[in-house]
C-alpha cells in the first residue's frame, strides 16, 4: 500500500467502527462536518481550501491529508495549494513548517497515486 491507500483505509475502517456505536452526537457532528463543505454562498472547492488552511494552522495532520485529498479530487491546482499552504504558514508561524512538509509529501503522493491508477 502507499501513503494515500494507508490513510484512506485507516480513515474508512475507523469511521465504520465509530458509526457502529450509533452515538447520536457523533453522527450529528459527522453530518454537520460533511454538510459544511457543500456548495453554498461559498463554493465547495474554496471551502476545502479554507479547511486545509485551518487544519494546517491547527496542526492536524489527518485533517490536512483529508482536505488535501478533497482539494485534489476537486481539481485544485498545485499552484493554488502552494498559495493556501503559504497563507497557513504565515498565519500559523514556523511551528507549521513540519506540517507543510507532510502536506507537500501527501499532495505529491496523490499525484503519484492517480498516475498509478491510470496505468
Amino acid at each position: 500500500m502507499d501513503l494515500v491507500d494507508d490513510f484512506n483505509s485507516y480513515r474508512s475502517r475507523m469511521n465504520e467502527r465509530i458509526m457502529a456505536a450509533d452515538n447520536k452526537i457523533i453522527k450529528r457532528l459527522f453530518n454537520l462536518d460533511t454538510n459544511c463543505y457543500t456548495d453554498g454562498s461559498v463554493d465547495e472547492k474554496t471551502k476545502e481550501m479554507i479547511g486545509l488552511a485551518c487544519s494546517m494552522v491547527l496542526r492536524c495532520d489527518d485533517c490536512v491529508k483529508y482536505h488535501i485529498g478533497r482539494c485534489h479530487e476537486l481539481k485544485v491546482t498545485t499552484e493554488q495549494i502552494q498559495e493556501v499552504l503559504s497563507i497557513a504558514n504565515l498565519i500559523g508561524g514556523t511551528i507549521v513548517i513540519p506540517h507543510l512538509r507532510r502536506a507537500v509529501e501527501y499532495w505529491e503522493a496523490l499525484d503519484q497515486h492517480q498516475s498509478n491508477q491510470k496505468a
